[in-house]
């Protein structure tokens, strides 16, 4: 008799050198069901995965599989149980077309020497009919947005007869409209008796999509239970060990802000045109709008690195242009950008060196030689005053976790002292303790008369943190929202 739990772990523990990754985590999950692992960065998601498909084989514990134990599990075992993970990669062949992708792992699984396009294309046709997916099956994988890539992988793992689907961070890098397809595939599976194991720490997808959730902590299991049974103020205490002010209060009114400081006029760029919004100081403003809707292009013209073609740009109640990035810095405007391991940060370089470099001239004495306690002091001084949990400034940006690296980032150019900061995208990626940190960093530079733009796709995050908002879909304006009327609902109508 089959049991009533697809997947049983108890006891895991995997330690790699001196450093305890896994401290005994137990993670049950029922057939049928989609079950949530949640937990910030360095918890041991990624570890437990890599246990449960055969990749690490845990220093302690038991694993069993639709009711059978496995001393020790190895990848071949954990796929021909019904394993089938689906990382944030997809582990796809970018050169190969879709029907190699599909076919491929099958062919080799048979240990088939001879095979044909036929036989090839029949495999595929099956793969993407099983999830309703229409794809061109002879397009290059390469050329494919991410949303397909992600279905060609669910295909794939379906071909194999997959009994339980596990997805890794699956919506990073997807639109609302794509993750609301994923949702309703993942709907689709569990009718068709596939469990899904779902890792994420995006609080939204997580109660819209799971039927219960495990949370860990620094390699430890916190709570396991039914969504049902889950709150916002809950999860978050779960995720991070603290307690959080989850009520947003936005008590700015027209009579404390102050002048406008920076305003576009029928703003026409690549990307976006006749975009125009006043933004006064001590304001935060909203810029949203799904991928490709013009909102990452504005943001780009108004820090000197897209040049418009038609428009005004004032600063002050001036007219200004702004031909690239120092002149930007010149009229006191910064920049967060979206990508902060490629754009913002220099990842082996010091804490120190990511937060002084953009002030470095402003460190050095007359003749022009930085003075290294000037240097230490500035760092330390923002390290301390947004949160940058580190032991030492002195180590490498790149050994902080994503949260940290963004308000190292955040740090640099709040040392500049800009009158408006555009924040690009401010808490992608980052963990959920880190999330609520920036949002309340930003009400209070708001609060202390610093204009602020926030650029974001995340409905939650321009609500929590937005006194009003524009929303832009094709490059156009096609909403601008007040206080009063900022929610969820109209958010989601002016975006399609």
């Amino acid at each position: 008799m089959d049991s009533e739990n697809i997947l049983c772990v108890k006891g895991i523990k995997k330690s790699f050198g001196g450093v305890h990754a896994l401290k005994g985590v137990d993670l049950t999950i029922r057939r049928g069901e989609t079950h949530c692992l949640a937990g910030e960065n360095g918890c041991g998601k990624s570890t437990i995965i890599k246990v449960i498909s055969g990749f690490y084989k845990p220093d302690a514990g038991s694993i069993e599989v639709d009711g059978k134990g496995y001393p020790v599990m190895s990848p071949a075992e954990a796929i021909k149980a019904g394993i089938q993970v689906i990382y944030q990669d997809f582990s796809i062949f970018p050169n190969l077309t879709v029907i190699e992708n599909l076919a491929f792992n099958q062919v080799l699984a048979n240990k088939k020497k001879l095979v044909n396009k036929k036989e090839f294309r029949q495999i595929a046709e099956e793969a993407v009919r099983k999830i309703n997916f229409d794809v061109d099956l002879d397009a290059l994988v390469e050329t494919l947005p991410v949303a397909d890539k992600q279905l060609i992988a669910i295909s794939r793992a379906l071909l194999d007869n997959a009994k339980l689907i596990i997805m890794d961070e699956p919506t990073t890098a997807l639109t609302k409209k794509e993750v609301n397809r994923l949702f309703e595939i993942i709907a689709d599976l569990k009718k068709n008796g596939v469990t899904i194991l779902f890792v994420s720490h995006k609080l939204d997808e997580v109660f819209e999509i799971s039927d219960s959730i495990t949370i860990l902590r620094n390699g430890e299991n916190v709570v396991s239970c039914p969504t049902s049974e889950m709150t916002e103020e809950k999860f978050a205490y779960y995720m991070t060990g603290r307690h959080f002010d989850t009520q947003v209060t936005k008590e700015v009114n027209e009579e404390q802000l102050g002048d406008v400081i920076l305003e576009a006029r029928n703003l026409t760029a690549p990307g976006f045109e006749n975009v125009s919004f006043a933004l006064r100081k001590g304001e935060i403003l909203g810029v949203t709008g799904q991928l490709g809707s013009g909102r990452t292009e504005l943001s780009l013209a108004l820090f000197g690195l897209l040049k418009p073609s038609g428009g005004q740009i004032l600063v002050e109640g001036k007219e200004v242009q702004i031909p690239n990035v120092s002149a930007a810095q010149k009229l006191g405007i910064a920049l967060v950008p979206e990508d902060r391991l490629t754009e913002g940060l220099f990842l082996p370089q010091s804490i120190i060196r990511n937060i002084t470099v953009s002030v470095m001239d402003r460190l050095a004495n007359k003749l022009g030689v930085l003075s290294n306690k000037n240097v230490v002091d500035e760092s330390a001084k923002w390290v301390q005053d947004i949160g940058v949990a580190t032991k030492n400034h002195e180590f490498p940006v790149q050994t902080l976790s994503g949260g940290n690296q963004q308000k190292v980032v955040l740090g640099r150019w709040l040392a500049n002292n800009p009158k408006v900061l555009i924040l690009n995208g401010p808490t992608v990626g980052v963990d959920i303790g880190a999330k609520y940190d920036i949002h309340k960093l930003l009400r209070e530079l708001a609060a202390s008369g610093m204009a602020i733009i926030v650029v974001s796709d995340d409905t939650a995050e321009v609500i929590a943190t937005c006194d009003r908002a524009i929303v832009m879909q094709a490059g156009r304006v096609t909403g601008n929202l007040s206080a009063e009327d900022l929610n969820a609902e109209t958010l989601a109508q002016a975006a399609v």
